[in-house]
């Protein structure tokens, strides 16, 4: 990790209310220290928190995973607000899965664009965030909905380079959205791909069409994806590969949301694999995303720094 840069001022407090696999990693990489806080609920449900580091001047990180937002938020919130209030140069967010970015239109009248209302709200409790591959569909930049300095950093790099070097394999994109993130990767680790085609016909109702790829038989097929939630798309992509004779099946993506144990489901419906980068926290873990936040986390702790 010799990307690391020096620090404007002291050196950063790294916080992280859940036990998250990139807090000793990052902390370690960009010369920081682990702040101290205890939290506990009480019988109500409410939050405790206290904050046991000096933060007085320091600049502050916080790590947080954003993945099932609503139980997070408000922790969230209590502790960025009170390292304000304690005194900290600066409070950055690294938030390896940024929630809420789905919503992104009105799509029937009166829904509830909630893409703008949440960053609207976390907006004005940070001063920086730092995030990995969000759902950018109809935004083109953070920016547009995000009122503070962000960095986005891109996971297909950390996938290529796990992916280089393995041999015999078919890269496989699920939809159309994919093929510019598969082909970069593809480029990168000198796989074939293809790339498929997707009709979501609700939530957890897709259905997923290959082009012919029997010049690719006795390759083992890698279903790329940036996220897994329900894991309905990656399950009908197995399905549709089957069903073209393929029978050595991985998948790999940046985040693995996993709702319902959807992990188990696609396991059980026959991937050999299941590979995700330490964005979630999750045993499928064996991608490690440092190396990629290095970078953007100490530009972002200088800029706020030179501007304080």
């Amino acid at each position: 990790m010799n990307e690391q840069k020096e620090t404007v001022g002291q050196s950063p407090l790294v916080f992280s209310l859940n036990d998250h696999p990139l807090k000793n990693l990052l902390t370690r990489a960009i010369g920081g220290q682990q702040g101290g806080f205890d939290t506990r609920q009480f019988p109500d449900g409410e939050s405790y928190l206290r904050v046991s580091s000096m933060i007085e001047k320091s600049p502050c990180v916080v790590i947080a995973d954003l993945s099932h937002p609503n139980d997070k938020y408000l922790p969230l919130l209590f502790l960025i607000e009170t390292l304000r209030e304690l005194g900290a140069s600066q409070v950055g967010l690294v938030a390896p899965y940024l929630s809420y970015m789905r919503q992104d239109r009105r799509f029937i009248d009166g829904e509830a664009v909630t893409s703008r209302i949440f960053a609207h709200s976390l907006s004005r409790h940070i001063d920086w965030l730092v995030t990995v591959d969000p759902h950018l569909h109809r935004y083109h930049a953070l920016d547009e909905i995000y009122s503070v300095p962000s960095r986005v950093v891109q996971g297909a790099p950390a996938l290529a380079q796990w992916l280089q070097g393995q041999n015999n394999l078919l890269l496989v994109g699920p939809d159309s959205e994919s093929e510019q993130w598969v082909s970069n990767i593809a480029e990168f680790s000198q796989h074939p791909y293809v790339i498929g085609e997707k009709q979501r016909l609700g939530d957890r109702n897709v259905e997923v069409t290959l082009p012919d790829i029997h010049v690719h038989g006795g390759r083992t097929a890698v279903i790329i994806d940036d996220v897994i939630s329900s894991g309905q798309t990656i399950l009908q992509c197995i399905k549709a590969l089957q069903s073209k004779g393929i029978d050595s099946i991985q998948c790999v993506a940046v985040h693995g949301i996993f709702a319902d144990n959807s992990d188990r489901a696609l396991m059980a419906a026959g991937l050999s694999q299941l590979v995700t980068s330490n964005t979630i926290p999750h045993s499928s873990n064996a991608i490690d995303i440092t190396p990629q936040l290095i970078t953007p986390v100490i530009d972002m702790l200088n800029l706020s720094g030179k501007s304080s």
